[in-house]
């Protein structure tokens, strides 16, 4: 009897994990340095810095230990949007342009950051972007 319950359970909350399964685009993590490589917020160069989206609502963004920004909740829909970065050192124009997959679970993918405007130079450190800004 336990061996069945155990199997139903089981058989259980795999058909509801399914039903309810969400994956979340993954985050996007920046890093500011100066042309020598120094993290700006580390070293008190950066101090103010946002993002708006292209209805100028604000985006959150979460300073790591290590001195990275982490741009939370972007990516969750189907196209590009626009969006704009705003420091004291210089404002960026970005678009990030993202996509709906269906597997075990459905989401969102991010599959392009693009920066536009000026001149400057990013850099994919396999988990997060490192800008230069000067």
């Amino acid at each position: 009897m336990k061996k069945i319950f155990t199997f139903l359970l089981i058989t259980f909350l795999l058909i509801s994990c399914e039903k309810d399964c969400y994956n979340a685009p993954l985050p996007i993590v920046f890093e500011f340095v100066n042309s020598n490589n120094e993290n700006l917020i580390a070293n008190g160069t950066l101090t103010t810095y946002s993002i708006l989206d292209e209805n100028n609502v604000s985006v959150q963004l979460t300073k790591t230990s290590d001195n990275k920004v982490i741009v939370e909740n972007v990516g969750a829909y189907n196209g590009t949007k626009n969006y704009k970065f705003y420091s004291n050192i210089k404002n960026l124009d970005l678009s990030i342009q993202s996509s709906e997959f269906k597997g075990a679970c459905d989401g969102y993918q991010i599959n392009k950051l693009t920066f536009t405007g000026i001149d400057i130079e990013v850099t994919d450190e396999k988990g997060y972007y490192k800008i230069v800004l000067e």
